[in-house]
């Protein structure tokens, strides 16, 4: 669902179509693209719906995982705790796995040097990524800022898992899968019981939902059933999970979600 900031975001863009038509063209698919902030050409189609669990866009089956190690992407909102969940698969993972991670933020590196400081990974294994305007252009619409450096890293260290965080972002950024194969979407409690039933295609569509700080439910006045029964009939029955994440809570939840799928998806046996 849209956010004012969506609808905010597309008057920008079609005040820039207006008034420099340089900027912006019609593609052979009918689509309007434009670039910008050193982003390749990419366009903002509308999304009229929130979309289905059941009907989301299923892992690529011909990926080469020689190629490209199996890649998980974890988006959300602002302040959900992308960064301390990337933290702590790293944490849970790094000692059987080799690992990799790609951080991305708008205008700074300050994702990547919070995983650098805390150690989550030896700094050669961590690339920041400054996506410039648009977030999610980044991981959806043009997803080359994000797969150079994660191919690079794959080819270095033969990685079994890659991580790739996303920009914060609203309701409406979702991964591709030519860049995912597992997608994690992160929302929290401090935002209110509402956002779960507000929708978007990361609520309905992600692999896996987390609802983070739970602590602070009393704090902001969210009512948890509240949020599970919406998540329940937003994901048709997709997987979420309740976590304190800065706090070790669900966790391992979410590590066992991600080693199943990595399983399935690579037909390893996780180690």
């Amino acid at each position: 669902m849209a956010t004012e900031s969506d609808h905010n975001h597309e008057h920008d863009h079609h005040h820039d179509h207006d008034s420099d038509n340089k900027s912006s063209w019609v593609g052979a698919d009918g689509k309007v693209y434009h670039s910008h902030d050193g982003l390749a050409p990419h366009s903002h189609e509308p999304i009229y719906s929130p979309g289905f669990f059941t009907r989301r866009a299923p892992p690529l089956l011909n990926r080469d995982f020689n190629e490209r190690a199996f890649t998980i992407g974890i988006g959300g909102p602002v302040g959900t705790g992308k960064t301390a969940l990337m933290l702590a698969l790293c944490e849970h993972l790094r000692d059987n796995y080799s690992l990799a991670a790609v951080t991305n933020d708008i205008f700074t590196k300050e994702d990547g040097e919070f995983l650098v400081k805390h150690k989550a990974l030896p700094e050669e294994r961590i690339r920041a990524v400054e996506t410039g305007g648009c977030p999610h252009a980044a991981i959806r619409e043009d997803i080359s800022i994000n797969l150079g450096p994660l191919e690079e890293l794959s080819n270095l260290y033969k990685t079994d898992i890659l991580l790739c965080e996303s920009g914060g972002d609203n309701l409406a950024a979702n991964f591709s899968r030519e860049l995912a194969d597992y997608i994690i979407y992160i929302i929290d409690v401090s935002g209110g019981d509402k956002i779960p039933r507000k929708g978007g295609p990361g609520i309905t569509q992600a692999d896996l939902l987390v609802i983070n700080k739970t602590d602070l439910a009393q704090a902001v006045g969210a009512d948890l059933a509240v949020m599970e029964r919406d998540a329940h009939r937003m994901r048709d029955g997709g997987p979420f999970v309740f976590a304190q994440v800065k706090h070790k809570v669900g966790v391992e939840a979410i590590v066992n979600h991600v080693l199943e799928a990595w399983e399935a998806t690579t037909g390893k046996k996780r180690h």
